[in-house]
């Protein structure tokens, strides 16, 4: 019998390695998820498998609320935060940085819970449909890509343009995840130029600075922040459960439950739903393994392989867990966050850019080296998704066109299950 002590403390343990992985770019929750899997058989000699469990589901929740500080303050993407970096900076620049950091607290939070009281109403439906839609998959997604260019553009040229980046991104995301590169040193390259350097280099030609920001916040709990709540929950869950569904098509999916964008009026409610997608997601995955059997992240897969037989209650016990992690990380994601906003003021940004735009472009270096890859061809890589990512600021496009480089291979993939 494992004691509720040691599940606390293993809960508190993974919400600070979350804190840590989400706060330097280029560590990723599933390394040190991998490295806790291989050390499993020693490991649980000592301890039981709840406790493991316990640490992997903690960590990975609070890695999904934490990792979005870079992402606002310094312009870093993962998978998971690509699109809140343009609405997150944005609203930096406008010295409501204290305001950001509580609209991803609060989306993150709020989406767990939604998920968790619509659990049963999931359990009663999904399943069902999983072995159903799986070959149209591909469908849903045109369908869904679609309806976004229509829908975020103003008129033809845009929809044009919008059509071209989205093809020519989707395109080199095919090729780079086709290749004999590994997916971790792929997915670096191409998010890190598409969403993160390009944006600081803009941000550098616009002369743009750190305002200082306000030490109090305006945020009003309005029917928008509520709209984000709710999508940020229902999208989450959706990649949590489909095959073919990530980051990608659930931000596309948030982004038009949320009436939001990332920019405009609504990318406060963009912004909380972008937040609930990465946190929400973290905890269906999981859930996924009770209701059909199938993982569907990497934390998850270690979980299950760890746990013999996942039944009723250890749903019951990761769910508890959840809250208590995500209630844990808010607090981390306030504080740190807070910290952030207070010492980035002090510091000169377009130094801070350059330094950034460096050391993201090491960490590109460095991990192709570490994996043998070819540096010439990764960094011609690199270099293209600079350029494309530059686009979208010059062209007064939406950045979301740029996800075709998740979504357009997971298209090619399922047109061959569908057909």
């Amino acid at each position: 019998m494992v004691h509720i002590f040691d599940l606390i403390f293993a809960c508190i343990i993974g919400v600070l390695c979350g804190a840590v992985t989400g706060l330097i770019p280029g560590i990723h929750v599933n390394t040190v998820g991998a490295f806790t899997f291989a050390s499993s058989a020693t490991i649980l000699a000592f301890l039981s498998p709840e406790f493991l469990g316990v640490f992997l589901i903690s960590m990975s929740i609070s890695h999904a609320l934490l990792e979005f500080i870079p992402s606002m303050f310094l312009g870093v993407p993962e998978e998971g935060t690509v699109l809140s970096v343009l609405p997150g900076h944005h609203l930096m620049l406008e010295g409501r940085g204290k305001e950001a950091i509580r609209l991803v607290a609060l989306g993150g939070f709020g989406a767990i819970m939604v998920t968790i009281l619509l659990l049963p109403l999931f359990a009663l439906i999904l399943p069902p449909l999983y072995g159903y839609l799986k070959p149209y998959i591909w469908i849903i997604l045109v369908v869904v890509v679609i309806y976004m260019f229509i829908r975020l553009n103003r008129d033809l040229s845009s929809v044009a343009w919008s059509v071209v980046i989205f093809l020519f991104s989707g395109i080199m995301g095919w090729l780079m995840l086709n290749s004999p590169i590994s997916s971790g040193v792929s997915l670096l390259c191409m998010f890190t130029g598409l969403f993160g350097v390009s944006t600081l280099l803009y941000s550098l030609s616009e002369s743009s600075t750190v305002p200082p920001q306000n030490p109090d916040h305006s945020l009003i709990v309005d029917n928008n922040i509520l709209r984000g709540i709710f999508a940020g929950g229902i999208a989450g869950s959706i990649l949590g459960f489909l095959p073919g569904m990530g980051p990608a098509q659930g931000s596309l999916i948030a982004q038009e439950i949320s009436g939001g964008g990332d920019t405009g009026e609504n990318k406060d409610s963009f912004l909380v739903a972008m937040s609930g997608v990465n946190v929400s997601d973290a905890l269906f995955s999981l859930i996924a393994i009770y209701l059909i059997g199938n993982p569907r992240s990497g934390i998850a897969v270690y979980v299950d392989k760890i746990i013999d037989v996942f039944n009723y209650e250890h749903l019951i016990l990761y769910i508890f867990v959840s809250i208590t992690a995500v209630s844990l990380a808010l607090i981390l994601c306030l504080k740190l966050g807070d910290m952030m906003g207070e010492y980035i003021q002090q510091l000169d940004y377009n130094r801070l850019s350059w330094l950034v735009i460096i050391f993201m472009s090491a960490i590109v270096m460095i991990f192709t080296i570490m994996e043998h890859a070819n540096l010439w061809f990764v960094l011609l890589v690199y270099a293209t998704s600079v350029a494309l990512g530059l686009l979208p600021h010059y062209l007064g496009l939406n950045k979301s066109n740029l996800m075709g480089v998740l979504v357009v291979p997971a298209i090619v993939i399922y047109v061959g299950i569908g057909m």
